[in-house]
């Protein structure tokens, strides 16, 4: 079928192309129509992550190879009630070297093929990691390239991770094959208050893809569908705010459903975690133009708590913390303290390297009703462009475990920090409970329950926090669970004696290691809840 363009034939396939004015006029509203005429399928139910019960939050193994990660969802993210895991790109990508000779992060992020062949593994080890995460209730969500493929190399032609050539500076990748008529016309985002050229200009001179076109969307439909096929729960959409919605639309209302022999209930639909950085009204492409395909990055909530949590605004005011503050709802909001792109020197921005409170804004996060949580687990760096350990040939390092279970290696590992996981649990057992019983001192000590099953407080001044405050928990002696955990009917860390009315002494020292106590159902040790 020719609609609104000439037929040109190109390596034994017809594709669609269209004027400069006519795409302009295709791009101001007909395109929606159309792209709802040709989906396949309605794009609805794309806002659940599909986590087995008892199981919540993904954990972004940032690098990871895939026996690894395997390993890991048996060992550690089953067992501690993880709901899945963010991969990185699984797809072919250019191989770059830096001048010393080693390879950035960010070479994952220029595709050469779809082809699943990465640093991190064959499409074997993919599938066997697939198949053990899943058994293990660990889902798996793969970051996904469709905006765009490599930028020119300086020298060419270059060589992708599985042993593909292309010539980007001609727009020949031939491991797809694409070509020339399967991008858009070359120019860089000058004017990032013009939605048409961030969406179809290149960002950072990667060459960006036309989604309008029946090719581009029939490559990028086969690489998802095979994805789903090997048991993915879903997709983080990178650079979705580079793409126009409509083109989305039409690309993920072909999806298959989700392949039922890994768990998933019959008819159920990709989660979809789209990447739009919009940082307020000033942006000219708006977060809100793809909450219909699926959940979407609120970079927001990362300043937000960044900035709360390192004493620049009162934590007095996350009461209402959400849409209140102009964020997404929570159905929409994909939701991290950090994540791989702004741990990267964005100021204001929290990350492993201030321990303290970066733990305290992810033990928020966890606790408090809002969003779709992901946490980052990194690998160490000191400069913008490093990548993840690597031998000297390249290849990737596994992650050392310690004897006390944190990581080695050159891998920081944020999700096995025990205020971290501890937190996790806490979610997980909090999971639909109302928050009540906010408390907070005017300025930056806060406290609140959740429900008659957890409560958490925060201490962020620098004075000690005592103060006697009501839990909602049932009478009882409670472990708490960032500076210890229950072991039998003891406690390794602090303890909480919650009285029959449910109020209980809270005390926070002002130079305590965390800041936080959080205490939950399953950790008391005489009361109620004792076993």
């Amino acid at each position: 079928m020719q609609l609104l363009g000439v037929g040109l034939f190109s390596r034994n396939r017809v594709s669609l192309t269209l004027s400069s004015k006519m795409r302009n006029v295709v791009r101001s509203g007909v395109i929606l129509l159309l792209a709802i005429a040709l989906a396949s399928c309605p794009v609805e139910g794309q806002h659940d992550p599909h986590f087995v019960p008892g199981h919540s939050t993904i954990v972004h193994l940032f690098e990871w190879k895939w026996n690894d990660i395997a390993d890991e969802c048996e060992r550690f993210l089953g067992p501690k009630g993880y709901g899945g895991v963010q991969l990185s790109p699984v797809n072919e990508n250019i191989i770059i070297r830096l001048d010393d000779g080693s390879r950035p992060w960010w070479e994952r992020y220029q595709p050469i093929s779809y082809k699943l062949d990465t640093r991190s593994g064959t499409e074997a080890q993919f599938a066997e990691m697939s198949r053990r995460c899943n058994a293990a209730g660990v889902r798996l969500y793969v970051d996904i390239i469709i905006n765009h493929m490599g930028a020119t190399q300086p020298v060419e032609p270059a060589i992708g991770t599985g042993g593909s050539t292309a010539i980007p500076s001609d727009r020949q990748f031939p491991a797809v094959p694409f070509g020339w008529p399967d991008f858009n016309a070359p120019c860089d985002i000058n004017d990032w208050g013009n939605p048409v050229e961030i969406r179809n200009c290149e960002l950072v001179g990667l060459h960006d893809l036309n989604q309008a076109e029946p090719w581009v969307r029939d490559r990028a439909v086969d690489f998802l569908n095979h994805l789903i096929e090997l048991g993915v729960a879903g997709f983080r959409v990178d650079a979705a705010k580079h793409m126009w919605p409509a083109d989305l639309e039409v690309i993920f209302g072909r999806l298959h459903n989700l392949n039922t022999a890994y768990g998933f209930a019959p008819g159920s639909r990709a989660f979809l975690a789209q990447e739009v950085i919009d940082m307020g009204s000033h942006e000219a492409v708006r977060k809100y133009e793809y909450t219909h395909l699926g959940t979407v990055t609120e970079f927001m909530y990362s300043h937000y708590l960044g900035r709360a949590f390192s004493g620049g605004d009162a934590l007095r005011w996350l009461y209402n913390f959400g849409d209140a503050w102009g964020l997404l709802s929570s159905r929409d909001a994909f939701v991290f303290v950090d994540n791989h792109d702004n741990q990267r020197g964005h100021d204001g921005i929290l990350t492993h390297k201030e321990p303290k409170p970066y733990k305290m804004a992810t033990a928020f996060a966890a606790a408090y009703p809002y969003g779709q949580l992901r946490v980052m687990s990194s690998f160490a760096f000191t400069s913008f462009d490093q990548g993840p350990p690597a031998d000297a040939q390249g290849n990737l390092l596994s992650p050392i475990i310690n004897p006390d279970t944190t990581c080695g290696g050159g891998w920081v590992c944020e999700h096995r920090w025990r205020q971290i996981y501890s937190m996790i649990h806490f979610r997980n057992l909090a999971w639909g409970t109302p928050m009540q019983h906010w408390w907070d001192n005017g300025n930056n000590q806060i406290a609140f329950a959740r429900g008659n099953v957890g409560f958490v407080a925060f201490n962020l001044e620098p004075y000690d926090m005592n103060v006697i405050l009501q839990t909602g928990l049932p009478a009882g002696i409670y472990c708490d669970v960032i500076s210890g955990s229950r072991v039998g009917e003891t406690c390794t860390g602090l303890q909480v004696i919650v009285e029959p009315n449910g109020y209980a002494s809270i005390s926070i020292r002002a130079n305590a290691e965390d800041g936080v106590i959080a205490i939950h159902s399953e950790v008391s040790v005489r009361g109620m809840y004792s076993h």
